[in-house]
């Protein structure tokens, strides 16, 4: 799939804007601070109702605006000229108002995965070098990305999570033997939806890290040509040797869940918080024999969160879905034989989009685009 058409109001510093695109490479080129990178940005809020700069939508919307609206039509892919017409209001404060073909959607959620991204930032060095929650958020947007559903699933996790936490921190303090009172009654019950939702989440990134480690290996050993071997280990306090084996692998892990917060209860009434689950694993990445964290160096901590992001892309396709992929601001960060390494391995990607302070950092592709981003206007690159 790919953009074909995409129409910002008051997104960012953009009042108004309106482009045409076309499948293939596109480069957007201006000085820092201009607005090239607020448009990769708007592709990637519409897709996933995230971005990769902020946690909050109120630095999405213009200053003096009371939402900012992002419209796109994508074509199915190359060969189908099938389209559909995305739509998204933010509204600061207020739940999102989606459109898909011009009809309201009941849940905005429900627009996710209508339009599938893959995004790479200078951010992303924290998958490498930050905290788990880094590590966490790169593998559950792979997993949003491949199965849109999961989106739900993570939100509905987090809520359960919150509501849990709250009635813990109530409870904390008092005796820790059930003595079948509300309270008790209601922690079970929070228990049984926790467990069921962190079984499906955790499922799927066990799946999904299993998926993509292969991928991103070959994306390493093409971007770095010496010590190219990498390695990526899930990280849980959830007890799962055996789990890959068991009949109902969702239901095993519900089940260990369960007897994990039943195990830690003292603990938990005691700190009044979650102790085990989702929430908590990391994902252990290693170069050679060395984890990544500490060790690697920033060339090497860049490569390697290139390469997951890139094995990330290839698994969706062979997923059978086509992705738009955004390199926002990449190849600054690349030597000469990276960038053209990196250029070979993107080439035939059906969308991709780069943006750049410089123009002549990004190699030439084959009838590529480029625009010039100045001032919140967008021109062609030959003006």
């Amino acid at each position: 799939m790919f953009v074909t058409e995409l129409t910002l109001a008051d997104f960012r510093n953009y009042h108004e804007a309106h482009l045409e695109l076309t499948s293939g490479v596109t480069v957007f080129v201006g000085a820092n601070g201009q607005g090239k990178t607020n448009l990769v940005e708007a592709i990637e809020y519409l897709s996933t109702m995230s971005s990769h700069r902020v946690s909050t939508t109120g630095p999405l919307i213009r200053a003096g605006a009371a939402s900012a609206i992002i419209r796109a039509r994508v074509q199915a892919a190359r060969d189908d000229d099938r389209l559909i017409w995305l739509e998204l209001e933010v509204v600061p404060g207020k739940s999102n108002v989606a459109r898909l073909n011009r009809a309201p959607l009941q849940r905005p959620r429900d627009l996710v995965g209508a339009l599938r991204t893959v995004v790479f930032s200078p951010m992303d060095i924290s998958i490498v070098r930050g905290d788990p929650s880094d590590r966490r958020g790169w593998l559950d947007s792979l997993v949003v990305t491949r199965w849109p559903r999961m989106a739900g699933v993570k939100q509905d996790f987090d809520r359960v999570l919150r509501q849990r936490n709250a009635l813990l921190k109530s409870m904390s303090g008092r005796s820790q033997v059930p003595q079948g009172g509300d309270e008790d009654v209601t922690l079970a019950v929070w228990n049984e939806q926790l467990a069921a939702l962190g079984a499906e989440l955790l499922h799927a990134r066990l799946d999904t890290l299993a998926d993509v480690l292969p991928y991103a290996q070959g994306a390493y050993e093409t971007i770095a040509p010496k010590n190219n071997q990498i390695d990526a280990v899930y990280r849980s306090g959830l007890d799962l040797d055996g789990v890959a084996a068991a009949a109902d692998v969702r239901g095993e892990l519900q089940r260990r869940l369960l007897d994990a917060m039943e195990g830690l209860r003292r603990d938990e009434l005691q700190r009044g918080m979650t102790l085990v689950g989702p929430q908590r694993d990391d994902v252990e990445l290693s170069i050679g024999a060395l984890p990544a964290k500490g060790y690697a160096s920033h060339g090497e901590s860049w490569s390697l969160a290139l390469a997951l992001r890139l094995g990330g892309f290839q698994l969706v396709r062979d997923d059978g879905t086509e992705p738009v992929l955004v390199l926002d601001d990449v190849f600054a960060e690349l030597d000469v034989a990276r960038r053209d390494r990196l250029g070979a391995a993107i080439a035939d990607a059906e969308q991709v989009l780069i943006t750049a302070a410089v123009g002549a950092d990004v190699p030439d592709f084959p009838a590529e685009r480029r625009f010039t981003v100045n001032s919140g206007t967008v021109g062609p690159a030959d003006v």
